[in-house]
């Protein structure tokens, strides 16, 4: 299978986690799409600062602290994109914190225009490769990680750089407390069965699914990216697999 060009327009937005680790220092270097706009880039320089989590200092105790007022419990979102979910679920869980991940300086000034515009409270934001947060947080400080449209690293050759691998599911369960969850929508078959096969294989994970309507529909409540809803009129369909930390 080749790529879409939808999915090669996303990699330049959202990484879905699923790129090799970026270089560090400043986030300008690190991967940058579209030329920025002069309020896309203000954003950048004082609004991410102030939202932004240092993975180089040590990770609170209670990371429910991080946000003002604590949130009741903590989700993650890894690779968000444009942010459409990401804004969505905040927006609709005011007590709850979310934390979203992205690599690309695009995506992160897509939301911090929304965050901005909404006056949104309960996101804090990692301009980074998700393997690094993951390693940062305390153990079972999640109630829930999305993965939404990952690239899938169709060729072969580059399927070493998906996100979902044995090592990354051994990081989420370290993240996820015990009846939690790992929610993953693809409308590349081949990348689903992927994730299922690895999910399947470990002992910290269940799937939640009991009928196929489980896994063809999207869950209650959910928000279609604008990349989901793309996908739709070009006939692909997703397929919405969820996961329970045992």
């Amino acid at each position: 299978m080749t790529p879409s060009s939808d999915h090669a327009e996303k990699r330049e937005t959202s990484s879905g986690g699923d790129g090799a680790s970026p270089a560090r220092g400043s986030f300008f270097g690190r991967r940058k799409g579209h030329k920025l706009r002069a309020r896309q880039a203000e954003l950048i320089a004082h609004l991410l600062p102030h939202l932004s989590l240092d993975v180089t200092a040590p990770p609170p105790t209670g990371i429910a602290e991080l946000f003002d007022p604590a949130a009741e419990a903590i989700r993650l979102e890894i690779g968000f994109g444009g942010g459409e979910h990401l804004v969505a679920e905040a927006q609709s869980f005011p007590h709850v914190g979310f934390i979203g991940c992205e690599p690309y300086v695009n995506g992160m000034a897509k939301i911090l225009a929304q965050i901005e515009a909404h006056d949104i409270g309960n996101i804090r934001l990692f301009a980074g490769d998700a393997a690094e947060l993951l390693n940062w947080l305390p153990p079972q400080s999640l109630a829930r990680i999305d993965l939404i449209h990952p690239d899938p690293w169709p060729k072969r050759r580059h399927w070493k750089r998906r996100f979902v691998q044995d090592a990354a599911i051994v990081a989420m369960a370290r993240v996820i407390r015990p009846g939690g969850e790992f929610r993953f929508v693809s409308d590349i078959d081949d990348y689903c069965a992927w994730t299922l096969s690895h999910l399947l294989r470990s002992p910290e994970f269940s799937w939640m699914a009991e009928r196929a309507d489980d896994w063809r529909l999207p869950w209650d409540g959910y928000t279609m990216t604008r990349y989901g809803r793309k996908a739709e009129r070009e006939g692909r369909i997703a397929n919405y697999l969820r996961f329970r930390r045992r």
